[in-house]
């Protein structure tokens, strides 16, 4: 018997689970070509005509062609400033929840201390706790905060704080460094001292010795963390939704905020295109770590 030989049982069992997990993004893409302006069902691809867009029934015929959603969704300016928001977010709580989950899991692998357990099972706490429980805490302290801070504004001057892109930011380090950490821990437990002491022997201080070697060891496990946090914040909904304010309209409040209208294609040709960008930040991710471990 052959040992490299698949049943053919595994075979079409795998088949069939790829196939449930990326059907509905394949029809997700289909979907963002639609002719249709209801986006219930597909009723062809849109065809190129003159310079104007022509409409007939419900049936699209645009100068774009069959890329007429990805040029409405180009033109539209709310989606540009939700982009905006959602791009400054996870650019800002990636770079500040890896920076702190990184040192914490060092710390937590290496010092012992008296609150050490108290702290590693505080981190499991935002990932195992539903999101809308979280959401309404860290909203009920951002009120309990501002309360307190607004009432001392108001004695020197008219500034108030509000809910708004900030407190969005904090709100998405707070659940991602603990995802970091975690990740980033994992890479830490078969990580050789030696080679940081052999190091410090050759005359290079703490702070060179972490630079030089310690992060260059554990860079995989750090992108890797990178990556989850910046992904998480980029999807994330219920936790946005009860710290956002004026002017701080994620994509998916925006998109939540579309089902109380008529959804168009256009929804669909915005999520083809944050899934493009989702699929080359792994790509990338992938090859630097892939260098690192060469």
């Amino acid at each position: 018997m052959n040992p490299h030989r698949r049943s053919p049982l595994v075979v079409v069992s795998t088949a069939l689970v790829y196939f449930f997990l990326y059907m509905p993004i394949v029809v997700l893409f289909l979907f963002a070509f639609n002719s249709s302006k209801t986006n219930i069902l597909f009723e062809g691809f849109i065809t190129q005509v003159g310079p104007t867009e022509i409409v007939s029934g419900n049936v699209i015929q645009s100068p774009c062609g069959p890329f007429h959603w990805f040029c409405e969704l180009a033109k539209n300016v709310e989606v540009r400033n939700a982009t905006r928001n959602t791009l400054t977010i996870a650019l800002i709580s990636t770079l500040t929840s890896t920076i702190i989950g990184t040192f914490a899991a060092i710390a937590l692998q290496r010092y012992k201390f008296k609150l050490r357990t108290f702290s590693e099972v505080s981190l499991y706490i935002p990932i195992v706790i539903p999101e809308i429980v979280m959401g309404i805490g860290i909203l009920v302290l951002f009120s309990q905060l501002f309360t307190l801070l607004n009432s001392a504004l108001s004695l020197i001057g008219d500034s108030q704080l509000t809910l708004g892109l900030t407190t969005v930011i904090v709100s998405h380090i707070a659940f991602s460094v603990p995802f970091v950490a975690l990740v980033v821990r994992a890479r830490l437990h078969g990580f050789d001292q030696s080679i940081e002491e052999a190091a410090m022997d050759l005359g290079a201080n703490e702070l060179v010795t972490f630079w030089r070697v310690t992060l260059p060891t554990i860079m995989p496990g750090v992108l890797s963390g990178a990556l989850l946090a910046f992904t998480l914040s980029l999807d994330d909904f219920v936790i946005t939704f009860f710290t956002t304010g004026p002017g701080a309209s994620t994509l998916p409040i925006y998109v939540y905020g579309l089902l109380r209208r008529i959804v168009t294609p256009q929804v669909n040709a915005l999520s083809a295109v944050w899934i493009l960008i989702i699929f080359v930040a792994v790509f990338l991710t992938q090859r630097l770590q892939s260098r690192q471990a060469y």
